[in-house]
């Protein structure tokens, strides 16, 4: 009897101890730990408003003006360089004006004898009248007296327009500027004979200046006269001006398969001749967006969507958004986000609603109680 008490004895002291090293065992148990997944995010900046056409050109004047003589000759002075500044009457170049002295000679010796021919026929007229009147000489012979002495004063006044000519050829000799402007080109020296009319002087005319530039023909369409475009300076980084497209190539460079656009500046004392410039300009369907990442963007329930990270749970949550075409760097996104907002940048694909992810730059003390998962066990999962 004593000995089965005593096995029973033995036998509740061994199952009390069981459960007392059980709950021991549930006590001292941890918690498990919330898993972080770390992630690569992406800050909205300010909205952009699209590609920005930019093409490089130089400044130039509006007018320029490329003189010649107006009487061919051999060249005997060159009375400028290139960067003078030039007047009206301002003497340019001379020819040698000998030829032409001597035309000038010639012509005023058939004038002089346009002239006597003129009074020898007024006195022969004169006398043929009187004999006239008297009846003592024929009416025909009258009429021939009349008739040459019309025709001596038709060839005086042919022989004065021949001298005035001949003494325009001599001035002609002498290049003179017509307008006030800087030398921009000499195209002949002293001793080259040049024909009437090609240009030996190239004169940009003072006033309003523009910028020439060269489009391709993918973006020419974006191109049009009165269109606003801003023009800045290499040589003045802090010099913005507005433009405005003046005018449109109708057709392309034979060579560079590109048309020429000339837009005009506002006058500015810094701008300077051949200072190079740029132009940017806007599409015309252009729209505020904002650039994120192309890896931002994924897809849920045949909707684009984004991740938004919550940074003060440490959570994301996804946002459906309406992209508006591709940037440079990444897509653009023209609704369902906003300046400011952190989006995932990287590993979309495993995200979920409400998970608790890291941020890159978070403190220690964010990740207290928590696993940190590893980039590379993320994409293992």
């Amino acid at each position: 009897m004593s000995s089965s008490f005593s096995k029973i004895s033995v036998g509740l002291a061994f199952v009390s101890g069981l459960a007392l090293l059980a709950g021991c065992s549930e006590e001292k148990a941890p918690e498990a730990a919330e898993v972080l997944r770390p992630v690569k995010v992406a800050e909205i900046g300010a909205a952009d408003e699209g590609r920005a056409l930019v093409y490089s050109g130089s400044v130039r004047a509006r007018q320029q003006m490329d003189l010649g003589f107006r009487v061919a000759g051999k060249i005997t002075e060159r009375l400028v360089d290139v960067g003078e500044r030039v007047t009206p009457g301002t003497v340019l170049a001379r020819l040698d004006a000998t030829d032409l002295e001597l035309a000038v000679r010639r012509a005023e010796a058939d004038f002089a004898s346009a002239e006597k021919q003129v009074e020898i026929t007024a006195l022969a007229r004169r006398r043929a009248e009187t004999l006239a009147e008297k009846n003592i000489t024929s009416q025909s012979q009258l009429e021939q007296s009349v008739l040459a002495a019309d025709q001596a004063v038709s060839a005086r006044q042919s022989a004065v327009s021949a001298l005035e000519q001949a003494r325009n050829q001599v001035a002609y000799a002498q290049l003179k500027s017509d307008v006030n402007g800087i030398v921009t080109a000499v195209t002949a020296e002293a001793g080259q004979v040049v024909a009437a009319g090609t240009a030996v002087i190239s004169v940009a005319v003072d006033g309003e200046k523009e910028i020439e530039i060269a489009v391709p023909e993918n973006d020419i369409a974006q191109f049009r006269p009165g269109k606003q475009v801003k023009a800045s300076f290499w040589s003045y980084r802090d010099l913005t001006l507005d433009g405005k497209v003046r005018e449109v190539s109708g057709s392309a460079n034979a060579q560079s398969r590109t048309f020429t656009v000339r837009v005009s500046l506002p006058d500015d004392e810094q701008l300077r001749l051949g200072m190079t410039g740029m132009i940017t300009a806007r599409m015309d369907d252009a729209v505020a967006a904002y650039s994120v990442p192309l890896a931002a963007i994924a897809e849920k329930d045949g909707q684009k969507i984004v991740w938004i990270v919550d940074k003060a749970n440490g959570t994301v949550h996804s946002r459906p958004v309406k992209l508006a075409g591709f940037a440079d760097d990444g897509v653009r996104i023209a609704e369902g986000v906003k300046p400011g907002e952190t989006v995932v940048a990287a590993g979309t694909q495993f995200m979920a609603e409400d998970m608790k992810v890291r941020v890159p730059g978070a403190t220690t003390a964010d990740a207290e109680g928590s696993t940190i998962v590893a980039p590379d066990s993320a994409n293992r999962s």
